[in-house]
């Protein structure tokens, strides 16, 4: 399998990375220190005009979309506590409260602290809290599923005490993108503030003294946007409608520089070298420009999933997100968002392009990674980050992009946030990875590492699960999946060594296509195809997880469960199932 994962044009990718030059990424990021690019707003229309005018002038092909998104933007936020006014931040997606704000006492929650960018949706309380019609008060960024978790338990609002001097924008909404019917009902409905620590302090030392109630104040602007949308295409010559998509969000907080000015300038400079070079590519690539990330819960990407999804279904062979590469410090890929079957293959496409080493982690249910009920192998979100060393040095606390640059999120996401040499260095993995995904005969997907995954976890929830549970169909099922996928990856050296659209190689890589059209969907989902998850963490096989929850259960609750994994194991081992006849049916072209 390692040969899969190396170039096989090895002359088209030293010219692609012979023609990387900082110059057309490097003029987009200085003119983007000058455009406040909230979503919806005349800013923010200027960049993606300045990205269309920049595309036109390098002959690359594009369409410019102008979606409605469903955005909730921060205006104004304060809280008053004993005659104290703080300085604070509301999230996107907080409801405005009236103009005298909204006042209650104020409950200190100890134990509740609502982590980094990545653990907005991973939040898992352990005691039971008292919180009806009180205002709490929790350490953390305030993320969706803390806002979701009290406003249920029936608290009138939420101060979220950040870690640091800054207080840090953010989103507070579980839904993901544009509400729709099944979803419209879980947007928050109580107000949400953040404050800096030092405040924090402060007001907490005025609740210990006596001081009970505060009041929040908070304004957003909220309803139905036309917003930008921009989508190049470099057409391939051998299988041009298989495409890679290649995309990033253009709408920032403030400046919002690290995030992600430098990620649209990584994107343009791609769409210029592979256009120059459209000639030598066999399959297609697209690069989007998203509004809605920030204040639309990815709102362009999902209508791009949406309004396109049966085309991604099709054709889409991988896609790659760029947020905040190329910032100061970031000479480390370590934890990089990446899925099982295509870890190896990204470890090789860094150490390749730049001779570093490489971590991956499951990708969090974050970064318009729009596109898992779809069924998409997907790699990369955020990419090199600074050492652990430097960030402990500088004092940093964990944030959620800016290559761990505290500024994440707030005024101080500048210039200085960027770093150029580290910028052309992320340039290069972003296109070794393309040109092999576009151009290698075989798409570099090894599905045993998934499944070895898959394995791993079924242990974990059989044991958790006892007797409570019968995964016997799913193993059975996974065994005879591993079965076809070890016939299948025998085949592998031979047709690698064809050319793209041989149909026996075209038939192996429909069959990857179709795994993952499986097995992604299987391990990061619920809902189904063409559906939405909500923005809250997703655990591996989330149909079988609930399993966990067997030992803490009341006796209802335990046959609540029982049911719940007996529909889970029969929806996947059938995926399972399905996806063994997807390699036996490739195999019989093969």
């Amino acid at each position: 399998m390692q040969a899969l994962y190396e170039s096989k044009d090895a002359g088209l990718e030293t010219a692609l990375l012979d023609a990387l030059s900082p110059d057309e990424p490097w003029s987009m990021v200085e003119r983007f220190t000058t455009l406040v690019r909230e979503s919806s707003s005349e800013d923010e229309v200027t960049a993606f005009n300045y990205i269309a005018e920049r595309l036109s002038a390098l002959g690359v092909y594009h369409e410019m979309h102008m979606p409605e998104l469903f955005l909730s933007v921060p205006v104004s936020a304060s809280l008053v506590a004993d005659g104290q006014t703080y300085r604070a931040k509301t999230p996107a997606f907080s409801i405005s409260t009236p103009p005298s704000g909204i006042t209650g006492e104020a409950v200190r929650i100890e134990g509740f602290a609502a982590g980094r960018s990545v653990d907005f949706f991973d939040f898992s309380p352990t005691t039971e809290v008292d919180v009806e019609g009180k205002i709490v008060v929790v350490d953390g960024f305030g993320g969706p599923p803390p806002v979701w978790y009290f406003q249920n338990k029936g608290a009138k609002g939420a101060i979220f005490i950040n870690p640091g001097v800054d207080i840090h924008w953010g989103i507070c909404t579980t839904i993901w993108g544009a509400p729709d019917l099944d979803n419209y009902h879980r947007q928050p409905t109580i107000p949400v503030v953040s404050i800096n620590r030092p405040d924090g302090e402060d007001l907490l030392a005025r609740l210990e003294s006596g001081a009970g109630e505060v009041t929040l104040h908070t304004e957003l602007k909220e309803g139905w946007f036309e917003c930008p949308c921009l989508v190049a295409e470099v057409k391939g010559n051998v299988e041009p409608e298989r495409f890679v998509l290649v995309h990033g969000h253009v709408d920032s907080w403030d400046v919002g520089i690290g995030d992600n000015a430098v990620g649209d300038a990584t994107l343009l400079e791609l769409a210029r070298i592979f256009h120059d070079n459209r000639e030598q590519m066999a399959r297609s690539l697209r690069v989007a420009w998203w509004s809605g990330h920030s204040t639309g819960r990815y709102g362009a990407s999902t209508w791009y999933a949406d309004a396109f999804g049966l085309d991604l279904a099709r054709n889409c062979l991988a896609q790659m997100n760029i947020d905040s590469p190329g910032c100061r410090w970031a000479t480390e890929y370590r934890g990089v968002t990446v899925m099982s079957e295509v870890d190896s293959f990204a470890a090789q496409s860094i150490k390749d392009s730049t001779g570093f080493g490489f971590s991956g982690e499951r990708p969090p249910q974050a970064g318009d990674y729009s596109f898992n009920n779809i069924g998409i192998s997907s790699l990369f979100m955020l990419l090199s980050s600074m050492p652990l060393s430097k960030a402990e040095e500088m004092g940093y606390y964990p944030v959620g992009g800016c290559g761990a640059n505290i500024a994440w999120h707030t005024e101080n996401d500048q210039l200085e946030i960027a770093d150029k040499d580290n910028l052309m260095r992320d340039l290069r993995v972003y296109a070794t990875a393309l040109q092999r995904l576009l151009n290698n005969t075989l798409h570099p997907y090894d599905f045993r590492q998934l499944t070895a995954e898959f394995k791993d976890t079924l242990d974990r929830y059989a044991a958790a699960a006892g007797d409570e549970a019968d995964f016997g169909p799913a193993y059975a099922a996974l065994a005879d999946l591993n079965a076809a996928l070890a016939d299948l990856y025998e085949t592998a050296d031979d047709l690698a060594g064809r050319a793209v659209g041989d149909p026996a190689a075209r038939a192996y890589n429909d069959a990857l296509l179709g795994l993952a059209r499986e097995l992604v969907a299987i391990n990061y989902t619920r809902q189904g195809r063409f559906r939405n998850e909500p923005a809250v963490k997703i655990p591996e096989l989330p149909d079988l997880a609930p399993a966990l929850d067997l030992a803490g259960a009341d006796e209802h609750m335990r046959r609540v469960t029982r049911t719940h994994l007996l529909r889970g194991v029969n929806r996947v081992a059938w995926a399972f199932e399905t996806s063994a006849n997807i390699v036996r049916a490739a195999l019989e072209k093969i």
